[in-house]
């Protein structure tokens, strides 16, 4: 999918959607083919998501969609994940056949402790978690769909950290036009709850907003020869419900709520199979469905981006991309500062070894803001993982990011540094189930002194068929 805010631009920190037990439960994805669908405007995505359970701090937080992978037209076509290689004993859970689509259901639950901290308070908590996911893939001759799901529950044992539920749901259809044009199809569902770090949250409050996110869009790319040329339309809805304060009552935030359209094109020359230099534009509109917040502001937006960047593409060892653009946001509201900003976007998936894979993203974004008379900021996050087969039963991951938001002058929101470490291993007992260890921590530092934290560790257990 697109960039469109699905953590709300500079709203939710769209919680990565994580089940955090199974960060280190396989090796990385292969990297995205080439002319992958890059982030416009909006959110944070992570360039170089790592695997679909990855989380950012083990907390099981709601993250973001993953991007839909739009790649080379005339790249040669496999079968559909979990078809054609259902009679291959590779050790791996074979799905389950409906017809023509194949079924990847896995279901995991673990025993977690989380302790935070913010200034001088410190919250505890110990809680079950319990997740499930499921992905269908069509094996026709010609086109393709897939449907990705997931959902996650958690239950206090113990401590007053309110728990961070959430679900999410994808598909993807793809139309094979002709040997040289490709058409997608997408639509999906999103709901979590805003981080109470986010700069947006509301402070003091017992429950922060469920966020919900409906998105959709449409893409034709083709190949002419050696040039590459793709153009899309997305847009998207995002929701906030109500947030309950420490005394109970309840503060509305439907002023946030607001719909995004972003028509985006891109045009790539091949020099070589492994090297095609590209540029990228997008335009964007962002509409409140009140014209003025209850501050007196009217927040809806204006956008473009530029974008020029390199694909490299070395074969399943090395494969990647790297842009530098400009991105510029403009309010409606003259009292609002429009925001510029140097872009840097880029991904890159490394296997040095068989059974070692590393991935690297970096992302820019800009971000709206809920302050009075305050516009926005500026995001950019590089996030890293190296996951590395012990043994064939064994599979250990590493994993570290940092996000810096930085603000215009004069702004009275502080900068802020965030930096994420993890560590987790996977021990495979059978082809169906998986013993799993997480240790995820995150440690957010603002410039005007504050301090927070968020330290998560767990054990638990993944059932697949």
């Amino acid at each position: 999918m697109p960039s469109p805010p699905l953590k709300a631009p500079g709203r939710a920190r769209q919680k990565r959607f994580a089940l955090a037990v199974l960060a280190c439960s396989a090796t990385l994805a292969p990297g995205a083919q080439s002319f992958a669908q890059s982030p416009d405007t909006g959110s944070t995505p992570d360039v170089a998501a790592p695997p679909a359970f990855a989380s950012d701090n083990g907390s099981g937080r709601l993250g973001q969609a993953d991007s839909t992978v739009e790649g080379r037209v005339n790249a040669p076509e496999g079968p559909a994940d979990g078809a054609g290689s259902a009679n291959r004993d590779d050790g791996e859970a074979t799905g389950i056949r409906f017809g023509s689509f194949v079924l990847k259901p896995s279901l995991t639950t673990s025993l977690k402790s989380q302790k935070t901290t913010s200034g001088s308070e410190t919250d505890k908590r110990s809680f079950v978690e319990t997740g499930i996911r499921g992905t269908m893939t069509s094996d026709w001759s010609r086109h393709e769909l897939s449907i990705v799901g997931e959902g996650l529950w958690q239950k206090n044992i113990s401590g007053d950290i309110a728990t961070d539920p959430g679900a999410k749901i994808d598909g993807d259809l793809r139309l094979d036009l002709s040997n040289d044009t490709i058409a997608h199809i997408t639509g999906g569902y999103e709901l979590g709850r805003e981080d109470n770090t986010d700069p947006n949250a509301v402070s003091g409050a017992s429950a922060q907003s469920d966020v919900m996110t409906l998105r959709g869009g449409a893409s034709v790319q083709r190949d002419l020869g050696r040039i590459r040329g793709l153009i899309g339309l997305d847009v998207d809805r995002t929701t906030y419900s109500d947030v309950t304060l420490s005394n109970g009552s309840k503060l509305d935030l439907s002023d946030r709520d607001r719909n995004t359209a972003t028509l985006r094109g891109r045009i790539g020359y091949e020099l070589s199979p492994a090297l095609i230099p590209y540029l990228q534009a997008s335009v964007g509109k962002t509409i409140y469905d009140r014209e003025t917040d209850f501050d007196g502001y009217r927040r809806s937006s204006s956008s473009y981006a530029l974008r020029s960047g390199l694909e490299l593409d070395l074969g399943e060892k090395l494969r990647g991309e790297l842009g530098v653009g400009y991105e510029n946001v403009s309010y409606d509201d003259a009292r609002l500062t429009s925001i510029g900003a140097l872009t840097l976007d880029g991904k890159a998936t490394w296997s040095p070894q068989r059974g070692t894979d590393v991935t690297a993203g970096l992302s820019t974004s800009v971000e709206d803001s809920t302050a009075p008379g305050e516009s926005g900021g500026v995001v950019y996050r590089f996030n890293s993982e190296v996951a590395h087969e012990l043994r064939a039963d064994l599979v250990a991951r590493l994993s570290g990011a940092t996000t810096w938001r930085r603000y215009p002058s004069g702004s009275l929101i502080a900068n802020a540094t965030t930096y994420e470490v993890g560590a987790g291993m996977t021990y495979k007992i059978n082809r169906y189930l998986e013993l799993n260890g997480t240790v995820d921590y995150e440690w957010t530092r603002r410039d005007d002194g504050s301090r927070s934290s968020d330290l998560t560790a767990g054990v638990g257990l993944t059932l697949r068929r």
